[in-house]
């Protein structure tokens, strides 16, 4: 039960898990852009969740075509600002009034008007970390190991190529049926591949 749900929060983030058989998943290479977005989306219209896109850059529209929700890294953000103002409010509090009470003129020891630059940056300091900190925590970053990596067409993703991988743990996955597919919606090469769990 906590290792299927610990594998489905670890696809969310595009890390998947390899089969009893060591096969981690079918990557498809494509001609261009154009087509990966149709892979991409025909992929999702069958019923493939667990797969991933690849390409040498980011490619406008691959994110509906895949059926990706919006990011929560923006509600991160708004936590993490909010628990800095909260912090800068309770430390000018604190140290103003409390600890550190100073009688100036018969002004009040606590007062907003004063605290305002260290309610400012402390919101925006803790609003940045928490959005890094999010951003790397959703992304798995960071990842020195990938499966995809013992793929020698793969490192054309970098340059000239544009792949789809199918992860092998998709309940939809089937090593003919997910071949076929694959070729079917215009693949130009279509490989099984096999984590050795060896970092080369």
């Amino acid at each position: 039960m906590l290792k299927q749900l610990a594998t489905e929060i670890k696809a969310t983030m595009g890390i998947y898990e390899p089969r009893t058989d060591a096969t981690y998943g079918m990557l498809a290479e494509f001609a261009h852009p154009g087509e990966l977005v149709k892979a991409a989306k025909a992929a999702r219209d069958a019923g493939y969740k667990q797969f991933d896109t690849h390409s040498p850059f980011p490619i406008h529209g691959m994110d509906k075509a895949m059926g990706l929700p919006n990011s929560k890294v923006g509600f991160i953000t708004l936590g993490g600002g909010i628990a800095g103002l909260s912090l800068a409010i309770w430390l000018q509090w604190w140290t103003s009034a409390v600890e550190y009470p100073i009688n100036i003129s018969g002004k009040p020891f606590f007062a907003w008007e004063p605290s305002i630059p260290i309610m400012f940056e402390l919101t925006v300091l803790f609003a940045a970390l928490a959005t890094v900190g999010g951003m790397l925590a959703m992304n798995g970053l960071p990842r020195p190991y990938n499966p995809l990596f013992y793929s020698d067409n793969f490192a054309r993703v970098t340059d000239d190529a544009f792949f789809l991988h199918i992860a092998a743990n998709d309940s939809k996955f089937d090593l003919e049926g997910t071949e076929r597919f694959l070729k079917q919606i215009g693949a130009s090469r279509v490989e099984v591949v096999h984590d050795r769990g060896d970092a080369e």
